[in-house]
């Protein structure tokens, strides 16, 4: 009979307590961690803690067909959105041809999420040819804060660059200093010779004046536009709801944006550079200088040919048409101004920014192009009185669960039943512990679905200890003591757990990725649990058998223990033997004590 590898089970046999500490050290780290963060229970999707449920409904007034594709569009657009605010569970799906339901869940973010999807206008880069304030200090209003103009516009700080570059600063622009007198000047004409009976669009050919109003005057042919400019009153919030109303890309307008709390009106040009040519844009601290919070944007191939091409002629003029502002639902969500042609399809706007503002800004740009636009018709408040009863039920059904299974491992395991339990409480610490914590990392939050995730868990766990159990059992049945029976049946049972948690941790990844809403939460809850009872098993379960192994009780086969041979039917090792008086007879079937 061939010798055993040298040092085969050394590792595993006699230093269990190394993994046993580990797995101490890691739950003790992350209990420490969730009480660090004051995040001590899990956060609630809005069936249980209850929420605001928001209906919107399409218009086609932006040219765009109300049909399937373009409503799964905006769907797809608007989950994005709350769940790049961190609100997570937020479910948002189709009710018949036209609308929307969005159900939010309650948290910090909520309010802004819901301010966020009711702005569902298209996004543009439009030049700006005037600005002035036109109201005196007023407190934000939703629409504003829906739009995030609290970032930076034409402060003297805010500013776009490109990589590596460094916008120069300027003066603050007072009223005066920026739209009194302002005109149209020739880096943005397409045709610099003047023109005083055409009848041409901001941002076109046109011979600059100024206004005898004192507002910015455009063209000599667009007195209909100078005169909405002139009469445009940003402090009044119906005005602001339809400054932009049924404007064309192409066409220049008029908007309203909010300052440090104080309303402008301005006059811009024909879209530049449309919200969809914007590819990616994300909030970033600067820890190298002394900016702060920026956003950065990475635009399209084609978009980034746009805006280098604007830019390079915004360069050139003075404040504030060096500027361009980013619009969306006809408001000036921000308009930094630029010192030089911004090439590379790379951009980063800089300036007084805290980080829930550079957030904003960056969901707004990343998120804000929609194909259609849509107007809020009901907004309801989601109790969680319904979602309560039924999670007293479903826990309730989890706990009767639990205990058949608690009985039926005592039944038939009898000793073994302790590990059994013992891993089954690692097992749900963990999973306890880290849902606390993603919570607010990651916005993860708890819903009925999840909650039956974690309930169908506690099968796949129990399946796990079944199965290396049956295995040890079945090495003492063909008469191995316990120590040699727990090693060898180890690699055999390894195999099958890894196999059927991959199956069960691949169903649950595929169902996370095809399903919305809800189902995700089932569909994550069950993939984290299906990891971390591989973790247990590893890490818990197995260093565990082999320390029972040394005890008497269970080394013994004590008929409590779950582990009696006789009990199991196992067969005596059969030993060489001789002939009666004789020498011996040869080689016989045996087997390993």
């Amino acid at each position: 009979m061939a010798a055993p590898k040298k040092g085969r089970s050394a590792s595993a046999q006699s230093k269990p307590g190394r993994s046993l500490a580990l797995i101490l050290i890691a739950i003790v780290g992350l209990t420490a961690g969730m009480f660090a963060s004051g995040h001590t229970t899990p956060r609630l999707g809005i069936d249980l803690a209850g929420g605001t449920s928001i209906t919107l409904k399409a218009k086609s007034d932006q040219g765009s067909a109300i049909n399937k594709a373009n409503m799964n569009t905006a769907v797809d657009i608007m989950n994005r959105r709350v769940n790049g605010l961190g609100v997570s569970e937020a479910e948002v799906q189709t009710q018949g041809n036209d609308n929307i339901i969005v159900n939010i869940p309650k948290g910090t973010n909520s309010e802004k999420a819901r301010q966020q999807v009711g702005t569902t206008a298209k996004l543009y880069f439009r030049p700006v040819l005037a600005q002035e304030a036109t109201g005196s200090a007023v407190t934000a209003s939703p629409s504003a804060s829906a739009s995030g103009s609290s970032s930076a516009s034409p402060s003297p700080s805010a500013s776009a660059s490109g990589t590596g570059e460094k916008a120069t600063s300027s003066s603050s622009p007072s009223a005066s200093a920026t739209s009194q007198g302002r005109a149209v000047t020739d880096a943005l004409k397409a045709d610099s010779t003047p023109s005083a009976s055409a009848s041409t669009k901001a941002g076109s050919s046109a011979s600059p004046s100024a206004s005898a109003s004192g507002g910015a005057a455009v063209s000599e042919g667009d007195a209909a536009l100078q005169a909405k400019y002139a009469a445009l009153d940003c402090s009044k919030e119906s005005v602001r709801n339809t400054a932009g109303d049924g404007v064309k890309p192409g066409d220049a307008t008029v908007a309203c944006g909010e300052i440090d709390k104080v309303w402008y009106k301005y006059l811009l040009g024909p879209a530049a550079v449309d919200g969809t040519e914007v590819d990616k844009a994300q909030a970033v601290f600067d820890t190298q200088g002394a900016a702060g919070w920026q956003v950065t944007m990475t635009f399209t191939k084609q978009g980034g040919k746009k805006f280098a091409d604007i830019t390079g002629k915004l360069a050139q003029n003075q404040q504030p048409q060096n500027e361009f502002g980013i619009v969306l639902d006809g408001n000036v969500v921000s308009s930094p101004y630029v010192s030089s042609s911004i090439t590379g399809g790379q951009a980063q706007i800089s300036g007084s920014f805290t980080q829930t503002e550079a957030q904003g800004l960056a969901n707004m740009l990343s998120y804000g192009a929609l194909p259609l636009s849509f107007e809020e018709q009901s907004v309801t408040t989601v109790t969680a009185a319904l979602g309560g009863d039924q999670l007293h039920a479903g826990l309730l059904a989890g706990a009767i669960g639990l205990a058949l299974v608690v009985i039926y491992l005592v039944a038939y395991y009898r000793g073994l039943a302790l590990i059994a339990l013992a891993s089954l409480l690692v097992s749900a610490a963990l999973t306890y512990v880290l849902m606390a914590l993603l919570g607010p990392a990651i916005g993860f939050a708890l819903n009925l679905p999840a909650v039956c995730g974690a309930i169908v868990a506690i099968g796949i766990t129990a399946d796990s200890f079944i199965v290396y159990f049956e295995r040890v059992r079945d090495e003492i049945r063909e008469g191995r003591t316990l120590r040699p029976a727990v090693e060898r049946a180890w690699p055999r049972a390894r195999r099958t757990i890894l196999v059927s948690d991959f199956v069960s941790f691949l169903a649950a990844a595929v169902l996370f990725v095809v399903t919305v809403g809800k189902v995700q939460g089932f569909a994550f809850t069950l993939g984290l649990t299906t990891v971390l009872d591989v973790v247990v098993v590893f890490f818990f379960t197995k260093p565990l058998m082999t320390l029972i192994a040394r005890r008497k009780f269970f080394a013994s086969g004590h008929k409590w223990s779950g582990l009696d041979p006789k009990s199991l039917g196992a067969q005596p090792p059969l030993r060489r033997t001789r002939r009666p008086g004789g020498p011996a007879a040869g080689p016989v079937e045996t087997k390993e004590a």
